[in-house]
């Protein structure tokens, strides 16, 4: 703990090595469970009688990313069973928006805004994204990484992402298409 003691402490990983990526990954799963909280609480009636079951679902995922919290710390508490129905919510996503798809099937890039839900719904998403990254980094150390973990931290990008588009449209707010100059 770097010598660092005090009744305010904060989180008893807060000082580890600098180069530990541990105790980095669980403030980035702690900040992402307490968005998906957030964007929990900015569910209106809209969003509840065009999903019955999203409030619900918002809570399993929240509590899922906290389960995959200690992950890179002790073992991937999380099960192949809990990925498949992840995969089935973001799957379920993917006819009501279709027109984000390109004619190839892939999901087109958008520029990440629209209501408040789809913006929080796209910050979700890239911080997975970060966390997915520092998972990688991690690896890179010459750690041991289980596959399920960076499969579902990938998959929670990609849901939040479909999220954010369902949102909008459930909204009536259209898609900004975006083009990249280099990709």
């Amino acid at each position: 703990m770097g010598g660092y003691m005090s009744k305010y402490l904060a989180y008893s990983f807060l000082y580890d090595d600098a180069a530990d990526l541990r105790c980095d990954f669980e403030i980035l799963t702690d900040e992402i469970s307490s968005l998906i909280g957030f964007l929990r609480s900015l569910l209106n009636d809209k969003d509840r009688a065009a999903d019955g079951d999203l409030e619900k679902d918002l809570e399993t995922m929240n509590g899922l990313m906290y389960h995959l919290n200690p992950s890179l710390r002790t073992r991937v508490m999380v099960t192949e069973e809990e990925l498949d129905w992840l995969y089935r919510k973001a799957a379920r996503l993917e006819d009501p928006v279709k027109e984000g798809f390109e004619k190839t099937g892939k999901l087109t890039f958008v520029v990440p805004q629209g209501c408040v839900q789809a913006a929080c719904a796209h910050i979700i998403r890239s911080k997975c994204k970060a966390a997915v990254r520092m998972i990688s980094r991690f690896k890179q150390q010459g750690n041991q990484v289980e596959d399920l973990l960076l499969d579902f931290v990938n998959l929670f990008s990609g849901y939040f992402f479909r999220l954010a588009l369902w949102f909008n449209k459930v909204q009536g707010v259209g898609e900004v298409p975006y083009t990249s100059r280099v990709y």
